[in-house]
């Protein structure tokens, strides 16, 4: 049994096609999916339907990530205190507006973990973040790490939201994070997932790194608008996707900083748009990366469209 193991594609369209025409092109028979569907990239609604009719295809398992939690909660709250034209919130509300009642209902019946036994081999536990929480991070030097993996029923976890691929292992057992579909860390205009190959009662890692039409992603995100909708988050979108660093989190994390220094408080999704600039410019000044001056250009062009 081949079964390919997706997480964080973020709506990037053109990079979950290639994942997938790979995988079937390896005699992949199942699909499992770790989590956060949507998120920066442009046109949602064909990346669902394109999940959709995987699910109708082959057997498919899907676990809810964090991104799914913040539309169901927008949904629960009465759709308020978010706005387009806005870095920080722009990007979600744009997804939320291009979604209907099927993406969030289906969202909503997803579990953030969940433990299978496929063809009586051992358990595996799939999940976002952790277990027990779709924004918790399992990472390599973390002692909490080695606990969930020494308190986990199954000697296998397989987990996202990181971006980053990776395998941990402790005490005989195994985390393995297929690493991003969408916006990978560390690895620079390509598209990540990883397939289990069963060996008997063993599962085998193959982690895989695939070329996919980055460019016409980028094209979909101006014609879509979002360089406008949501200004600096679809700058860090084309810039993580170019060099492979500087994350929406610690774009996040920057502005945030920047706001509280000078205001004394900062609550999300309270970040004037100021913030998100110098955040920006900040990061962008540390970037050294050889294709800097590719995104420069993009950049250049994002300011004068």
């Amino acid at each position: 049994m081949h079964i390919a193991v997706l997480s964080d594609i973020h709506g990037n369209f053109e990079a979950l096609k290639a994942c997938v025409s790979y995988a079937l092109e390896k005699e992949v028979t199942a699909f499992w999916f770790l989590g956060d569907y949507l998120g920066e990239f442009a046109y949602p609604q064909r990346t669902m339907d394109y999940l959709y009719r995987l699910k109708d295809t082959y057997p498919c398992i899907f676990i809810r990530g964090n991104k799914e939690d913040y539309w169901l909660n927008y949904r629960n709250a009465g759709e308020i205190g978010w706005n387009s034209r806005n870095s920080i919130t722009g990007s979600l509300y744009y997804t939320y507006q291009n979604i209907s009642n099927r993406e969030l209902d289906f969202f909503a019946g997803m579990e953030i973990s969940q433990t299978i036994t496929p063809d009586d081999a051992a358990p595996i536990m799939l999940c976002h973040g952790s277990p027990s929480s779709n924004r918790e991070k399992l990472l390599p030097a973390d002692p909490n790490t080695r606990l969930i993996l020494e308190q986990s029923s199954a000697r296998l976890i397989l987990c996202g939201h990181t971006h980053i691929q990776q395998k941990i292992e402790h005490n005989g057992k195994r985390a393995l994070n297929p690493g991003s579909v969408g916006s990978p860390i560390g690895i620079p205009q390509k598209t990540q997932f990883m397939i289990l190959h069963q060996n008997e009662t063993v599962w085998e890692e193959e982690f895989l790194s695939l070329d996919y039409p980055v460019q016409k992603e980028i094209e979909d995100l101006y014609t879509a608008g979002l360089d406008k909708i949501a200004p600096y988050w679809c700058k860090m979108t084309i810039h993580l996707l170019l060099t492979g660093t500087d994350s929406h989190g610690l774009f996040l994390q920057k502005a945030m900083e920047l706001c509280r220094r000078e205001r004394g408080a900062c609550v999300w999704p309270d970040i004037p748009e100021k913030y998100c600039e110098q955040a920006y410019e900040s990061l962008i000044k540390q970037c050294t990366q050889p294709n800097q001056r590719t995104h420069k250009a993009w950049g250049s062009r994002s300011s004068s469209s």
